[in-house]
């Protein structure tokens, strides 16, 4: 073998994707090929382990770098598994990579063997080429930014340089083994870091084969299929060092303590991210999802801000309510004797108990709700906007821009590759392809759907049997509560009332079904996906999110779209009223006199605030407990004798889907404080100081918990941008709503400006304005409330009416409980303020985003210099090259002609540039 064809990973004329049995590695030494660059090949049963650091993430001999390990168990009746790992090693073998066997009597339980793989130089460069990796060639030369103005403010959030820019800034290209000089190659050893090394490894693992020459199944391929069926334990590249102290090898980098210590403490919250840092070592896709994250806070503090304001404005403007005043008054709210909210069970009550909750409503319902609102509609859409940008901004720096069509064309899933026996031309590339019949996927994708619709509808019928929970509970707790004996409870007595307690403790039951039924589901979603067989990794994550969030949307938010659209709308009026299915007997739900914004603040409150508790629990304690109890025996032994791959074999494992989970749950809050936030404006505060905490919790089971993931490159958000984008116009929608029909704010105006006495554009009278007017003798034996129902003060002989939320005719009219013209024009002025509200919000989102143009001009200016540097360099290298050949020709006095010549090619390229 030439210098040259061992340089550039070419042995003979193949290419390590398929090489011939003897190509690198035809001896067994233990995995060691015969000749790994000049590296000595020791003994394994001279070495003594003990003298190199068991923490080194080295092979014995502490030169060639650990890439990856594999573990197994060696069971006495496990002869099948026995030939798949000797198969499997021995193709890896001869794809070109290099083993080494830590024995079970070395590891810490006695029982577990450790594979330890490296990848050679010349196997580097070759998936380098055809993963189309980017490498730099030259060193950047477009000026830095100018310093912002009042940088030095900044300076308690600032990072050391070091940690934020871990690497200097190139210009890059995709890699080409045959042009090895182009690149800025200065160590062979260094120049791939571990992130793309255990990313080209597990690429060679996942398509690897472990069946016989012979064999007639050609299926028996990938780590993946290994593990599920035990042949080995655990797959997973290393951890350079321990996470609370550097490593005492020079040669590695230590880079998982540097992230530990600026990135994963708690008290690191106010500082910025080292997303260069995180990129470097977890690789693109997870630090696309910090980048997000810390983004999305950011962005978040703003909103926070002025919901707060807005909150402030309603408990500070208490004393300009004043139909809360006259709901709590002795002589209007004392006086007004209330229609029964429930048949049989249920009695008359005045007005002025709803009290308290009417100022409660106040705080949430008030004119500050609807600057809220618009104000909402317009952060999110800059905030995808500015996204775009530093999305944009982070592609070109992280070597992302053409990442798309490389990941669709090369990274087909090893599933997809094995399962689909049948090939087809590909018009675009002419080569053969796998793929899957078209009627076989229609089958699949109809079954797959059905699946959806059905949890979707399990859904809604645990919904409605929530509803039902309330119909029936709160007659319960009315007929209990009758006589107020909560109000003997110190501070909360006062509060409790039948709405209240029914309210809350639906909530609960809801927030319970729900968990239940996302633990139960997210195994339908994952099997229904991998019975489809999508083609590529993207593919699978798209479908995936698609269905996770559907559900997912169905499933938390439905009880806030009932409350806040359909509770008390539909109930009818006294001596006619509306039930559930029409045949039941439980009665549709009304809502308060002050409305039923106040509930729905409830349920968005218990079920946002106690998702977001669940789910730091599950994040931090579960992966923490797991591995307290996984690691306890090591506790007891000596640092020295606790191994590198050991210590990393004891942590968690980080899924394929992990990235799927932290993604989901963030979208999910994103729509509690977008599509009902008129209904709670401190829903953006809660979420900020959730994701400040997730932020560093993330970052801890990342660095403290989880092993290492392998590396994969993502150059954005994937389907979670659309599915932003869709909440975010949604959103505008349900609030707008919400501040027409669940608000009591446009019955407010149109009464004041419309029907208030003398004028005057004062709210006095409103309350009862606002109440209809019915005959107790109107009810039928049905409605009407069993003797003892009605509390003491309840005299039937004097009182003779009973008042209900609505807008009717009084009894004794010629059109008595009838709809009035008030009614009417309440509605007109609800369905105008939607259409007003939804096209100025949508105005204002469109023209923000037609002048924020989605990649800044600094970033095109880049892209476009590399791209025109690629080829200017390219020609030049090409040209040098072609004069050197000549002139070896023109002194080569034999006539057979030659090759490219071992020639010092660096010398050449300086000259050349």
């Amino acid at each position: 073998m030439s210098d040259r064809s061992r340089l550039t990973g070419k042995i003979g004329d193949e290419t390590l994707i398929e090489m011939s049995q003897n190509s690198l590695c035809d001896g067994d030494n233990n995995g060691f090929p015969h000749d790994t660059d000049g590296y000595p090949q020791p003994d394994p049963s001279e070495v003594d382990k003990h003298q190199q650091s068991k923490d080194s993430v080295f092979f014995r001999d502490g030169k060639r770098r650990i890439d990856f390990i594999l573990s197994y168990v060696d069971d006495r009746d496990g002869e099948r598994k026995q030939e798949r790992r000797k198969e499997y090693e021995a193709n890896l073998k001869k794809a070109g990579l290099e083993l080494e066997t830590e024995d079970q009597s070395e590891s810490d339980d006695g029982k577990t063997y450790y594979v330890k793989i490296h990848t050679p130089w010349d196997v580097l460069a070759t998936y380098a080429d055809v993963l189309k990796i980017k490498v730099p060639f030259k060193a950047n030369d477009i000026p830095a930014h100018k310093d912002i103005p009042m940088n030095w403010l900044f300076t308690p959030f600032r990072l050391p340089n070091h940690i934020m820019n871990p690497e200097p800034d190139y210009f890059t290209s995709p890699f080409n083994k045959e042009k090895i000089d182009f690149f800025l190659i200065d160590d062979k050893e260094t120049f791939f870091p571990p992130s793309v090394r255990n990313r080209i490894v597990y690429y060679i693992l996942a398509r690897c084969a472990y069946y016989k020459e012979d064999s007639d199944d050609k299926n028996k391929k990938g780590i993946k299929r290994l593990l599920n069926n035990g042949t080995y334990g655990a797959a997973f590249p290393l951890h350079d060092s321990r996470y609370w102290k550097a490593s005492r090898d020079p040669n590695s980098e230590s880079e998982r303590f540097s992230l530990y210590k600026h990135w994963a403490r708690f008290f690191s919250f106010f500082k910025e991210q080292p997303l260069n840092l995180i990129r470097k070592y977890y690789g693109e896709k997870i630090g696309i999802y910090f980048a997000w994250l810390g983004f999305y806070t950011e962005m978040l503090f703003f909103a926070a801000v002025v919901g707060l304001i807005c909150f402030l404005y309603g408990l500070f403007t208490f004393d300009d309510n004043v139909w809360s005043k006259e709901i709590c008054s002795e002589e209007i709210g004392g006086n007004i004797i209330m229609c029964p909210l429930c048949d049989k069970t249920c009695g008359y009550w005045k007005l002025n108990s709803t009290c308290n909750s009417s100022w409660q409503s106040h705080m949430f319902d008030n004119v500050g709700t609807v600057f809220f609102a618009i104000f909402m509609g317009i952060w999110v859409t800059l905030f995808l906007e500015f996204w775009k940008r530093r999305q944009a901004r982070l592609e070109y720096e992280w070597d992302l821009v053409d990442f798309e069509e490389e990941q669709q064309q090369l990274q087909l899933r090893p599933e997809y590759e094995i399962k689909c026996t049948s090939r087809r031309l590909n018009r675009v590339t002419q080569e053969m392809e796998p793929y899957f019949p078209a009627k076989s996927q229609c089958a699949r994708t109809f079954l797959s759907g059905a699946t959806v619709i059905f949890w979707i509808s399990l859904i809604i019928a645990c919904i409605i049997g929530v509803i039902a929970y309330r119909l029936a509970v709160y007659a319960a707790f009315a007929s209990i509560m009758k006589d107020s004996p909560t109000n003997n409870i110190h501070m909360v007595g006062s509060l409790i009332t039948p709405q209240l307690a029914t309210s809350v403790t639906a909530s609960c039951i809801n927030f319970v079904i729900i968990m239940i039924l996302n633990v139960m589901y997210e195994r339908v979603a994952i099997w229904i996906t991998d019975m489809e067989i999508p083609k590529t990794h993207l593919e699978y994550e798209n479908k995936l999110t698609v269905k996770m969030f559907l559900f997912q949307f169905v499933n938390y938010y439905s009880s806030c779209f009932y409350v806040a659209f359909f509770k008390g709308k539909f109930v009818g009026r006294p001596g006619d009223y509306i039930y559930m299915f029409g045949w039941s007997k439980l009665r549709n739900e009304e809502c308060d006199p002050g409305g039923c914004l106040i509930e729905l603040t409830t349920q968005l409150v218990i079920v946002m605030a106690g998702k977001q508790v669940w789910g730091n629990i599950q994040e931090a304690l579960v992966p923490w407990l797991l591995n307290w109890w996984g690691s306890r025996k090591a506790r007891s032994h000596p640092e020295s004798l606790y191994s590198r791959w050991e210590q990393d074999h004891d942590l968690q494992n980080f899924s394929h889907l992990g990235l799927f989970y932290e993604y989901l749950e963030m979208v999910i809050q994103f729509g509690f404080i977008t599509l009902f936030v008129a209904s709670f404006p401190l829903a953006p505060l809660l979420a900020l100081l959730n994701n400040i905490i997730e932020v560093r919790v993330d970052a801890w089971k990342f660095t403290t918990q989880f092993r290492r993931p392998v590396a994969a490159k993502a150059h954005s958000i994937g389907a979670w941008q659309e599915i932003l984008n869709g909440v975010a116009v949604f959103s505008v929608v349900t609030n707008a709503f919400i501040v027409a029909f669940t608000s009591d704010m446009i019955p407010r105006l149109v009464y004041m400006y419309a029907y208030s006495p003398d004028n005057d554009l004062s709210m006095k009278g409103y309350i009862n304005n606002s109440l209809s007017v019915f005959n107790i003798s109107g009810f039928s034996e049905d409605n009407r409330p069993d003797d003892g129902e009605s509390p003491e003060w309840f005299n039937s002989s004097v009182i003779t009416t009973c008042r209900y939320r609505d807008y009717r005719y009084p009894p004794g009219h010629e059109k008595q409980y009838t709809h009035t013209m008030q009614f009417w024009h309440i509605l007109a002025a609800k369905l105008a303020f939607i259409i007003i509200m939804e096209h100025v919000v949508f105005m204002v989102k469109f023209f923000v985003a037609w002048m924020i143009p989605d990649v800044p001009a600094e970033v095109k200016a880049r892209v476009k210099r590399e791209r025109y540097l690629i080829q200017e360099y390219l020609h030049n290298y090409e040209v040098e090259n072609l004069k050197i050949q000549l002139s070896h020709r023109n002194d080569d006095c034999s006539s057979n002609p030659v090759d490219y010549p071992d020639i010092p090619r660096r010398e050449v390229l300086s000259e050349c540039l």
